[in-house]
């Protein structure tokens, strides 16, 4: 992944609840609004054709995204069109930028983050076995699936990053999962939540008995 040096400082932003984006990760997405439109057609003209991911939080955004590179586009015969972000780096928001685009600009920093754009990081204490062990029974309760041969072989940080952006978790949950310093520290976060969902529906499970 080529990353842009340096960084630009202001970036479009991209307000979608529940959308994920972490280091190293790819993020397909529809964009169909002509507000949206218009701003992809902005960022593929610029050099770093960058998007900064960002969950709204009440009447504003939350202080912590991600941003991603164009890498792939395809318009639909709808006029859709499909992209694919690559991640670049999570970045901290300052002001939302005024002007004449129809999308919202932020001027955003990058320095708490160098540890995205370096190596793969890795998560010295993870137990693969019961992780996996918890997640199937995570899985199996909410009538999802996937591939368990490619889950057993990933990289430790693949297999996280995918999950936290892929489980069906509430927006605020993947925002402390964006939020988490490291990726051992993430992987604590899921797994306790994936620990918490199996304890509540157990409890569920009980009082319909």
């Amino acid at each position: 992944m080529r990353v842009p040096h340096p960084l630009p400082d202001r970036i479009a932003l991209f307000p979608l609840p529940g959308a994920l984006l972490l280091p190293r990760a790819r993020l397909p997405l529809q964009i169909f609004e002509p507000r949206y439109l218009q701003m992809l057609e902005d960022v593929l003209k610029s050099g770093h054709r960058m998007i900064g991911m960002i969950q709204p939080e009440g009447d504003g955004l939350t202080a912590i995204g991600c941003a991603g590179r164009v890498v792939a586009f395809n318009e639909t015969e709808t006029g859709r069109m499909l992209i694919q972000l690559q991640a670049v780096s999570r970045f901290r928001l300052g002001e939302v930028v005024e002007g004449f685009q129809p999308y919202l600009i932020g001027q955003v920093d990058w320095k708490e983050f160098t540890r995205d754009t370096g190596k793969t990081e890795i998560d010295e204490q993870f137990q693969r076995e019961p992780f996996l062990a918890n997640l199937r029974r995570y899985m199996d309760e909410h009538d999802l699936s996937t591939d368990w041969d490619s889950a057993a072989d990933a990289e430790t940080e693949t297999l996280i990053n995918s999950l936290s952006m892929l489980l069906p978790l509430e927006p605020k949950e993947k925002q402390a999962l964006l939020e988490a310093p490291t990726l051992a520290e993430r992987r604590e976060l899921l797994d306790g939540l994936i620990e918490y969902a199996l304890r509540v529906g157990s409890e569920n499970e009980e009082r319909l008995q």
